[in-house]
């Protein structure tokens, strides 16, 4: 494979050519760089400003024995450039170019070419200036933008490797994608823009105002017309060449517009805030969850890297982040009640918004989150409308697992997708009992994400005896038996968080409890109201154990979180000798909630009780940093479904433990963990973020600093942890990585 461009030929040196060639200029991956334009003093001009290293008269001087040839030249001048460059370009040569319609490239290459060769690679880079000419080139226009190459079925891979190659040394992101789907992307999110600032800086300097218009704009206008300043002709080639797609953007653009226009003249405030706040909603969450990666459906991908160093204190008063699951349900249950929910302390952790972004996307009119504080207005059980495309849900298990409930039971087709952890996990598990109630639901390869569910089928109430314990499925046949006819029954084999019964009963929608079993009957009717979203006994566990290993801790939890189901963790706690003590108890919105106060004690190694283990599935990894410090022996069992969380947990926490000089004997259903020390070292999360919290608490009794890779997704359950520990006296800080 080619590792080095020995000629590269840029066929048109303007801003566009002359970055890439100046980027590279002192990179040994290019041997020589030839710039070529029709002005032949703009290319000598070139060679003076040091963009190139040469400069040439001819096309064919350029491209005579160049490896690689970049067509820089205006879309419309493509053919005719190309019938220039075809005779006296070598055969191995790759030819690529930086046009920002793809499918007028390929069309042009066909035409000249008969077809298109493997060697040709179409491209574009997503950079850019008002300005422009070769006196406009900078060495840095493409760090950390993005270049789109459309390869096709049969592209040479060398070819596309060496391209991809080039790029990335000028400090780019390159990203791949078929010709057509970047014409519509692009219209979309480049020339529909364009169209629109030109058309709107033309029509009002058209106006009778006009000077006083101009005058008195405001940084919102000159921010959105800014791109009216571009090259005229440019854009005028552009849009003649991806018309279609333009086209087909514009006119649901169009169709929106009039929308808007009849809800203003109309004063349908309910229509007008239901744009507003999706448009809002929209912008913020995708740019949280993409992080730049722009046209790539992924959460953070970056390793941010925790370093978590030895000794710390662990004392204050602190509110960690709004309960996860509880985040979750008031969102959807509130988005399918009659009438406006009012949530307090929702959690604005990824995974929670991607659960509030899916009902905007179903027609939701959602108001924030601001400072936790959210107001949804509902749309009925039979309200919602289809999404313009798949459901995304990130690395949300509970999301996707009670969507597929939800969603079981309505007219249209949904898709639901997730990124690469929440792919490989097993969704058969709410698939099969949802068919049984005549639910359709096609999944990939063993029973993964994404799930197809097709809309419009009736569902049947089912008594349901689910074969292991878990909240979700409980969740999602409850969910679903809201649609259903007659009564749905789940029968669970321990006690699970029933968070989704205690809401819909404070909805008001009847959930029956009798003994294992929950029962609702379906067709019933929501009515919204508030909700008070308690302090996550999930998230405050990283700091319960952290106070409990640390000599003269003293810290408290405030307003947490103590439904039964879900204080496993401080009765386990509690049982290896842990000074807990909980005050001002009371109940809001139907939860119980507390303040928890935690001194240092001595643990003590015990057999956690099965009883206990579905109460505190969640909170093991950090449990395991509590044995480790605990005198003797602990012993954990019954643990199956820690292994198809996020990660194996129980693996992921051994191998973790391992690095840090810790033995333990894992089973298939737990773990055997004894007192140890633990040095300081470098651990994976994996991509879990309770694993990279639990290593987090670790250090507080390590040896020497723990490193802590794959953490980006600490992000999706407990936003401000790093912050939190901080501010009690653990030593927490955040890295990045490659």
């Amino acid at each position: 494979m080619r590792q080095r461009i020995d000629k590269l030929a840029v066929i048109g040196l303007g801003l566009i050519g002359g970055s890439l060639t100046l980027a590279l200029r002192n990179d040994d991956f290019v041997g020589e760089s030839v710039g070529y334009t029709l002005d032949y003093n703009n290319a000598k001009l070139g060679v003076e400003l040091g963009v190139v290293d040469r400069a040439v008269e001819t096309i064919e001087e350029a491209v005579c024995d160049a490896d690689v040839i970049l067509l820089a030249v205006p879309v419309k001048a493509f053919e005719e450039v190309l019938a220039q460059i075809k005779p006296h370009m070598k055969t191995c040569a790759v030819l690529t170019d930086a046009g920002s319609a793809k499918g007028v490239f390929v069309d042009a290459v066909r035409k000249v070419f008969g077809d298109v060769p493997p060697n040709i690679v179409p491209g574009h880079p997503i950079a850019g200036s008002e300005k422009s000419g070769v006196t406009a080139a900078k060495a840095d226009l493409y760090v950390n933008h993005k270049v789109i190459l459309t390869p096709l079925a049969h592209t040479d891979t060398e070819a596309l490797s060496l391209v991809r190659t080039m790029w990335r040394r000028c400090g780019a992101n390159v990203l791949e994608m078929s010709v057509q789907h970047h014409d519509d992307v692009l219209a979309a999110t480049s020339h529909l823009p364009h169209l629109l600032a030109f058309s709107l800086v033309d029509t009002l300097a058209g106006d009778q105002d006009n000077e006083d218009i101009f005058r008195y704009a405001a940084g919102g206008f000159r921010d959105f017309t800014r791109i009216a300043a571009s090259d005229p002709v440019m854009w005028h080639d552009i849009f003649v060449a991806n018309k279609h797609a333009t086209l087909r953007v514009l006119d649901r653009f169009t169709e929106g517009l009039a929308s808007l226009r009849d809800a203003v003249e109309s004063q349908d405030s309910q229509a007008m805030l239901g744009v507003f706040t999706r448009a809002r909603g929209a912008r913020e969450h995708f740019t949280k969850v993409l992080s730049g990666q722009s046209y790539v459906k992924t959460m953070n991908t970056d390793n941010v890297v925790f370093k978590a160093q030895p000794g710390g204190e662990v004392c204050g008063s602190i509110r960690v982040a709004g309960d996860k699951s509880i985040s979750h349900r008031s969102i959807m249950l509130g988005a399918l009640a009659e009438g406006v929910t009012e949530v307090e302390g929702f959690l604005e952790g990824e995974d929670s918004l991607a659960t509030l972004q899916a009902f905007r996307d179903m027609g939701v009119v959602i108001e924030g989150p601001t400072q936790g504080r959210v107001r949804i207005h509902g749309v009925g059980l039979n309200g919602l409308q289809p999404p313009p495309g798949p459901i995304y849900l990130g690395n949300s298990g509970t999301g996707m697992r009670l969507f597929s409930g939800l969603l079981a039971g309505q007219a249209f087709d949904t898709e639901l997708i997730g990124d690469d952890s929440l792919s490989k996990r097993p969704m058969e598990r709410v698939a099969a009992p949802l068919r049984s109630m005549g639910a359709v639901i096609d999944s990939s390869e063993g029973g993964r994400p994404p799930l197809k569910i097709k809309g419009g089928q009736p569902l049947k109430g089912i008594h349901y005896d689910m074969p292991m314990a878990s909240a979700q499925v409980k969740s999602c046949l409850l969910l679903a038996g809201m649609y259903a006819e007659g009564e749905t029954r789940v029968t669970e084999p321990a006690p699970t968080r029933d968070h989704t019964e205690r809401m819909l009963n404070g909805f008001g929608y009847k959930v029956l409890r009798d003994g294992a079993t929950a029962s609702l009957q379906g067709n019933g009717q929501m009515i919204g109201g508030k909700i008070d979203v308690p302090s996550d006994i999930s998230s405050a566990a990283f700091f319960m154990v952290a106070a409990s290993i640390t000599p003269r801790a003293d810290l408290t939890l405030e307003h947490v979180g103590l439904n039964p189901t879900r204080i496993g963790v401080i009765n386990i706690l509690r049982e290896m000798g842990a000074d807990i003590s909980i005050t001002n108890e009371k109940k809001v919105g139907g939860e119980p909630v507390g303040d928890i106060r935690v001194r240092h004690a001595s643990l003590k190694g015990i057999h956690i009780p099965e009883d206990q283990v579905p109460l505190a599935i969640d909170e093991f990894p950090v449990l395991f940093i509590a044995a480790v410090c605990a005198e003797g022996e602990t012993v954990l069992s019954g643990a199956e479904e820690l292994r198809v969380k996020e990660s194996d947990r129980i693996q992921v926490m051994a191998d973790g433990l391992a690095q840090l000089g810790v033995r333990t004997d894992v089973k298939p259903d737990g773990i055997v963990i004894r007192q140890s020390s633990m040095s300081g070292g470098t651990v994976y999360s994996h991509g879990d973020h309770r694993i990279a919290m639990a290593f987090s608490v670790a250090a507080l009794r390590a040896q020497g600093d723990i490193i802590i890779n794959d953490c980006a997704n600490v992000a999706t359950s407990f936003p401000n942890f790093v912050e939190l520990a901080s501010r009690v006296g653990m030593k927490v800080s955040v890295g990045g990585g490659a």
